[in-house]
């Protein structure tokens, strides 16, 4: 299991990538090719959530608002 500095350097990498625009990212001697920025979004969102339970937390990405008029 990579440790928590290791998570968030690869997190670093994707977002410099996803800022560019640019699919290749390396990071610690390794490269990866994306093909979109859509699956670049989604392995930032799975780092995240390495990151969260790394650190003992959880994502929450739901937020349910519910109203009431009062009639």
């Amino acid at each position: 299991m990579p440790t928590l500095t290791e998570l968030q350097t690869r997190r670093e990498a994707l977002f410099a990538a996803r800022a560019s625009g640019v699919a290749r990212v390396s990071y610690e001697g390794k490269t990866v090719e994306y093909r979109s920025l859509a699956e670049i979004d989604r392995a930032i969102e799975a780092l995240e959530r390495e990151i969260a339970a790394a650190e003992g937390r959880r994502v929450i990405r739901h937020l349910r608002v519910t109203t009431d008029k009062g009639l």
